[in-house]
């Protein structure tokens, strides 16, 4: 099995920046360097959010309405690694922030269901 860990997390102020990361370990990566993986976002009492997508080569990207121009997704050289960069954070971006992926291809990409594997989840916290 593939374990996720998500790294990055913290509080930062209404405005600022943070950088996201999902690390993949295990003995085959296979599906994580291979397919789709996305990140999510769950606030207290609220359903998990989509956030963003990428592509296993990082060549097409997708993201929810919500985050477009402020958050952007994308992949280091090794593929191993997934990170999300917030840029110009709001008080309503407040929420665990989970790394997900696909063990086999299924669409839509922006839904739960979609994903096989997650991470523990990092908690993001942005102030006013």
């Amino acid at each position: 099995q593939v374990q996720l860990v998500e790294s990055g997390g913290g509080l930062v102020q209404a405005g600022g920046s943070m950088r996201l990361s999902c690390a993949a370990s295990g003995r085959t990566l296979g599906t994580f360097i291979n397919y789709p993986v996305a990140w999510f976002r769950q606030a207290p009492g609220k359903e998990r959010e989509f956030v963003a997508a990428i592509s296993s080569h990082g060549i097409s990207t997708y993201d929810a309405g919500s985050v477009k121009g402020r958050f952007t997704i994308s992949r280091d050289n090794s593929k191993t690694t997934v990170y999300l960069q917030m840029n110009s954070l709001k008080p309503e971006d407040t929420a665990v922030y989970y790394c997900a992926q696909q063990r086999i291809p299924r669409i839509p990409l922006s839904v739960p269901a979609s994903y096989d594997d997650w991470g523990q989840g990092t908690q993001v916290t942005v102030s006013s």
